[in-house]
């Protein structure tokens, strides 16, 4: 039986189920999957790691705390700041985003530059034509003439 009206597919459909299936957007999802994993280590590395070392090359100082408070009663603690509804300038969480982007950027750098350096390792020429090998024939036969 068929459909009281015909159902045509949109040409779009038709594209869009083209894109999708090109291997870039798959590598491009495999990317993204993979940098939201990596953006959860970074974290805890700048959190835990980073943040504690530099505090403490400057004097202590716990950037997470460092906050400029414009409206409401301030206070020593972010976390205060924050319970008493008070409106503050999170400058030590932007710090620590800085350092989170920076990191993420030379740990990208570096394993694109590995990436490279392993791809151009495995590349090997491809092999002569047989264009290129009847030319090559026909080098060697003048050059026997020649000589």
């Amino acid at each position: 039986m068929q459909p009281p009206i015909p159902l045509k597919r949109p040409a779009w459909l038709e594209e869009f189920q083209s894109f999708i299936m090109k291997g870039n957007v798959v590598d491009l999802a495999v990317g993204i999957i993979i940098g939201a994993a990596f953006t959860g280590v970074v974290g805890s590395l700048v959190k835990d790691l980073f943040t504690p070392v530099i505090g403490l090359l400057v004097g202590g100082i716990d950037f997470s705390n460092i906050f400029i408070t414009l409206k409401g009663p301030s206070t020593t603690t972010l976390e205060a700041a924050k319970a008493a509804g008070a409106v503050t300038l999170n400058v030590g969480l932007f710090l620590n985003a800085v350092i989170q982007f920076l990191i993420v950027g030379f740990a990208v750098f570096w394993m694109v530059k590995a990436l490279t350096r392993l791809s151009l390792a495995r590349k090997t020429p491809p092999p002569p034509t047989k264009t290129e090998i009847l030319l090559g024939e026909i080098r060697d036969l003048l050059a026997q003439k020649q000589g």
